[in-house]
């Protein structure tokens, strides 16, 4: 006798788990999805399922039919890979077990379904193939594919800026070649165990998909080419290998047969990503200035993408692809100078025309989701709805041109809208008139196709629309043959799903009529505690034409409905234009939307080493303080004289009346520092984006990367520390910046040591300024303000202006040149709340500590004597630090009266006698400040002074 678990659907499913070992695999049966054995465990443990059995020994959890994007979106979320076996046959029609199969893998990065993805943020997958996993150099090759959009996109980089790539694309899964003992590359392993914050799942694949003849048989069997060249790659390249191996990836995840003709039909051609098409984002740099979420909540609202996501009156997109566009255009902002200008145009033109703003609100309103709909046509996965929306937002394409039509700035746009209208127009059409305005969200439920489309769907719909003028003709029918004593009494006519129709009479009424039940043909079906229902052939016939007619409407429409669904496949390239248009145009909207209601500024783009901002804003907190913000300025660089065709060497000598390329802000904490260099950078990037900037004037020059070092983290699961996470990011700036770049740090060095803290901080500033990237230091490190003196032509000071009354200060937010006269650490800690006799305390120590060092003034004297002696021996160093000739920031004692005395002695000429007298005078000297003069003796002042 075979076991209770080696029923033929067991064997079934242990073979389908047998085909995805590592997925959690949903079995339908019936109007459930069911789990079985530690698939059924682990799913119940994560999501809380019930748990039960489905024989002893057979754990079993199920989800209803009709909810599986709901839980499928829950085992996502909580890291699970799920494979759907979906019932292939009609159980009636099934001789044994019902035929399944699996039709659909959900992983993080292949996701279609609406209810898995978020709305604004696209979800991507990458393969990664590296040229040598061992070294840490090793260049990347990166295929990118977003599913439910069907764009494809390839490209190399070196390995250590491979996170960079993904966290600009937002890919959220990343298969790679696995190793022989299963583990990740060496190079892979700090992405995949996301060093940065959320990073992508990570997905092994057998190394043999990587290898060139595999790969290029997976890409020419998809596109039905025999050379990849046309898509501007070499068969057996890095990249052609990795996109072979996605490729491979995706009909797998998505069921398709090998021979499958119109296999992923909306999946675009690979195209290559241009090196420096892109100003570069670091995914630190992303974080760090909160471009798609806020540090502290994770949350996007509170972003620079989440301006563009609010309400469209005050600048938010409309239209869902818009709103992922938004995100890719401000986490990618462009680095060429003709398409920025391109955009600033189109922004322009709408920004000074409110009523074409409003035309385009109001034709961009009703589209919907056009790529991940046609992706799930492709994938023959539409629904009803689906299409219907489709075809109402492809509607909109003439109203959009229409806005736009008689501005120049638009040509290009409406000409393309033009040509695409023809054949589109004519698909929204067919499907307008195919199916109901207001479909179910199944095919199975019916009434999906209008009537007159099919005249055998309309015959049957007939059929079953006057079933209820026969069943009710049919009632009074049997009423009457009956003769039931009380006039006014009727049988009933009911059904349900065991029994089909059936005729029921009350007790009281079948004994009344027992007589004449035979002469009405009636046979009975069932006896209920008060009731009996009987069955006659009349009516049986009727249920069997009704049966025939509500399955040949539903088979009917499906046909429909299918021969739909392959026309609209046709159009998946004009749908594919269309969208990316409407997308863009959309997002221009928003940004001259935001530049009118908060009165941005067309921004300046030259190819100059320049970045000069007129009474600038942060572009998110004047959103969150309604306005109420304090604008401040900032002018660095170029040297007066530079050609505008090329940024300037490090090597050209400074002019006399260069501007500095690096401005060091001082000022105490809570004062504005942070927020000024990030607003500087976001001003930058919005402006790179192509979209007007929160300012007066702006004139900037084109940016091939911002770097940022902002805030203070740790990554404790690879052993490194605060400091470590600052060092290690400062080292990837100094290594890559260019004189194109613009940096932005904050606080630099105080992960350590004091001295140590200062030391690094020096000549990291040094070395950036020598360098010349556009650069805003903040710093609480007031010795670091002497290098105005020492290196004037590349370095300038700015404080934040804070007044002081009685011991308490005020924070004016305003930046102005020159250095900030002190920290006033201890007042912001007053402020924060700290315990008073802490506060007291703590001003105490600061004071002895004054006492003790002695004044900036005169350190700063030493030092810049130190430096310029180091200059006069060096004739070639051009105005900036040489190897071998640093400032001497440490190369002797700072100064104080102490060792100033011990220096003036004259060993030679004392006696021992003298010497210690001598010392015994200083040491008074030195500790009679320390000491409270009870006796009102006089004090001494840090020069050695009484006061």
């Amino acid at each position: 006798m075979p076991a209770k678990t080696d029923t033929p659907a067991m064997r079934q499913f242990k073979s389908f788990k047998d085909q995805q070992p590592d997925c959690l695999l949903l079995f339908r049966m019936g109007d459930f999805y069911e789990l079985f054995f530690e698939d059924a465990v682990k799913a119940s443990e994560a999501i809380g399922l019930t748990l039960t059995q489905r024989s002893e020994g057979v754990p079993m959890a199920g989800v209803p039919h009709h909810q599986l994007e709901n839980y499928l979106t829950k085992l996502v979320d909580r890291g699970f890979r799920v494979a759907v076996a979906d019932q292939t046959q009609d159980p009636k029609e099934a001789k044994g077990v019902v035929d399944r199969a699996i039709t659909q893998i959900v992983t993080p990065g292949t996701l279609t379904h609406d209810a898995l993805l978020e709305q604004h943020a696209p979800n991507r997958v990458a393969a990664v193939l590296l040229d040598d996993p061992d070294l840490p150099d090793a260049r990347a090759a990166l295929a990118v594919v977003e599913l439910s959009a069907g764009s494809f996109e390839v490209l190399t980089c070196p390995a250590a800026g491979l996170l960079d790539e993904l966290a600009a694309r937002a890919v959220s899964e990343l298969i790679y070649p696995e190793l022989a003992d299963a583990a990740p590359p060496p190079t892979l392993r700090p992405i995949l165990a996301r060093a940065a914050g959320p990073g992508p799942a990570p997905t092994p694949r057998p190394a043999w998909h990587f290898r060139p003849q595999e790969s290029h048989e997976a890409l020419a069997r998809q596109y039905r080419v025999a050379s990849l060249q046309g898509f501007g790659l070499q068969d057996q390249s890095p990249e052609a290998r990795a996109a072979g191996a996605l490729v491979r990836y995706l009909r797998e995840t998505q069921a398709v047969a090998d021979d499958h003709p119109a296999a992923l039909a909306h999946l675009q051609p690979p195209t290559r990503a241009a090196d420096t098409a892109h100003c570069t984002l670091d995914a630190f740099s992303l974080r760090a200035l909160e471009v798609e979420r806020t540090i502290r909540t994770g949350a996007v609202q509170g972003s620079l993408v989440g301006l563009f996501l609010g309400p469209p009156a005050a600048g938010g997109c409309r239209t869902p692809m818009g709103k992922r566009l938004v995100r890719d255009w401000l986490c990618r902002p462009l680095a060429a100078a003709p398409e920025i200008t391109r955009r600033h145009a189109r922004v322009a033109a709408l920004t000074g025309n409110p009523a074409r703003r409003d035309a385009l609100a109001a034709a961009l309103a009703g589209v919907q989701d056009i790529p991940r709909i046609t992706a799930r046509v492709a994938l023959n996965r539409a629904s009803p709805r689906d299409l219907v929306a489709l075809g109402r937002s492809v509607e909109r394409l003439a109203p959009v041109a229409e806005a736009v039509q008689d501005d120049p700035a638009f040509a290009e746009d409406t000409a393309q809208i033009t040509s695409l209208q023809q054949p589109l127009a004519a698909l929204a059409t067919r499907i307008r008139n195919t199916l109901s305005d207001e479909p179910p969200a199944r095919l199975t439920d019916g009434n999906v196709v209008r009537d007159g489309v099919d005249e055998e769907l309309d015959h049957a719909r007939s059929l079953l629309r006057d079933g209820s003028k026969w069943l009710a003709a049919y009632q009074a029918k049997i009423t009457a043959q009956l003769d039931l004593p009380d006039a006014k009494a009727k049988v009933k006519v009911g059904y349900n799903s065991v029994f089909g129709y059936y005729i029921e009479l009350t007790a009281v009424q079948a004994r009344d009529a027992a007589e004449r039940l035979a002469a009405c043909e009636m046979t009975r079906k069932q006896t209920l505690k008060n009731a009996e229902r009987f069955i006659t052939p009349e009516l049986k016939a009727y249920e069997d034409d009704a049966a025939r007619a509500e399955g040949t409407a539903l088979d009917r429409e499906r046909a429909v409905f299918t021969a739909l669904l392959a026309e609209t496949s046709n159009h998946l390239r004009h749908l594919d234009h269309a969208q990316r248009l409407l997308a863009e145009i959309d997002v221009l909207t928003a940004f001259a939307t935001r530049a009118a209601r908060r009165d941005w500024t067309r921004p300046e783009i030259n190819d100059r080493n320049q970045l000069s901002i007129t009474a600038g804003r942060h572009p998110v907190l004047e959103e969150l303080l309604e306005g109420e913000f304090t604008p401040n300025s900032v002018d660095l660089g170029p040297t007066p004289g530079t050609a505008p065709d090329r940024a300037p060497d490090p090597a050209d000598p400074p002019t006399q009346d260069a501007r500095p390329n690096l401005a060091l802000i001082t000022g105490p904490n809570m004062a504005g520092k942070s927020t000024y260099i990030r607003q500087v950078a976001l001003i930058t990037l919005l402006a790179h984006a192509g979209s007007f900037v929160p300012a007066e004037a702006a004139t900037i020059g084109l940016c091939d990367r911002i770097f940022t070092r902002v805030g203070a983290d740790d990554a404790l699961h690879e052993g490194q520390s605060t400091f470590m996470v600052e060092m290690t990011e400062t080292a990837n700036i100094l290594n890559n910046a260019t004189p194109r770049s613009l940096i932005v740090l904050d606080e630099i060095g105080r992960g350590t040591s004091t001295l140590d803290g200062l030391s690094l901080a020096w000549a990291i500033a040094e070395s950036l300024a020598a360098a010349r990237p556009r650069t805003l230091f903040a710093t609480h490190y007031h010795e670091l303000t002497v290098l105005e003196q020492q290196l004037r032509q590349r370095v300038q000071n700015l404080h934040v202006r804070v007044r002081e009354h009685n011991g308490d200060i005020v924070f004016l937010h305003q930046i102005h040149p020159g250095r900030a006269e002190a920290s006033y650490g201890v007042q912001v800690a007053r402020l924060a709340g700290l315990p008073a006799p802490v506060v007291e305390r703590a001003a105490d120590i600061l004071d002895n500590l004054r006492l003790s060092h002695h004044t900036l003034e005169d350190a700063g004297e030493r030092i810049a004597e130190t430096a310029n002696r180091a200059a006069n021996n060096n004739d070639n160093n051009n105005g900036s630090p040489a190897t071998g000739s640093q400032l001497g920031l440490f190369t002797e004692f700072l100064p104080h009266p102490a060792l100033e005395e011990i220096k003036a002695l004259d060993l030679n000429t004392l006696s021992p006698l003298e010497a210690f007298d001598a010392l015994r005078s200083i040491s008074d000297t030195v500790t009679r400040p320390h000491q409270a003069s009870a006796d009102g003796g006089p004090e001494i002042a840090e020069d050695g002074s009484t006061i």
